[in-house]
């Protein structure tokens, strides 16, 4: 008889019993159940993954690279609003920053460039 992980019969790739493990190992509550609570933390841990790959690839081929680096991670992160409430305290190393200038420090469209003051000399000096 072969044995069936309980993640293939989830059909999720996270581990559903090393995840339960640690939630037993962890004291979050005196009982965990073994099919409910393992189960339902991996599947949204999966989908978390999954949905921040995405978001990062699509960041990694914005910026031709082939290659998901941290930065790509971070503007993954920071567009998008859910992600960012969610990880709103978070640092991610070797991100850097959002790009943001301040609007109220670039220059208005609507005025006119200042003239230059004609140069005045004085007899002896320029």
């Amino acid at each position: 008889m072969d044995t069936v992980s309980r993640s293939v019969k989830a059909g999720l790739q996270f581990p559903v019993g090393r995840i339960g493990r640690y939630l037993k190992k962890g004291r979050y509550s005196q009982r965990v159940g073994r099919t409910g609570a393992p189960v339902y933390l991996a599947a949204v841990l999966e989908y978390l993954a999954a949905d921040v790959l995405h978001l990062a690839g699509n960041a990694a081929r914005d910026n031709k690279k082939n290659r998901i680096i941290p930065r790509h991670v971070l503007l993954a992160v920071r567009n998008d609003e859910e992600l960012r409430k969610l990880l709103a305290g978070v640092t991610i190393a070797h991100g850097g920053v959002l790009a943001n200038i301040n609007p109220i420090l670039l220059p208005n469209k609507n005025e006119k460039p200042v003239a230059k003051e004609p140069k005045v000399t004085i007899q002896g000096y320029q």
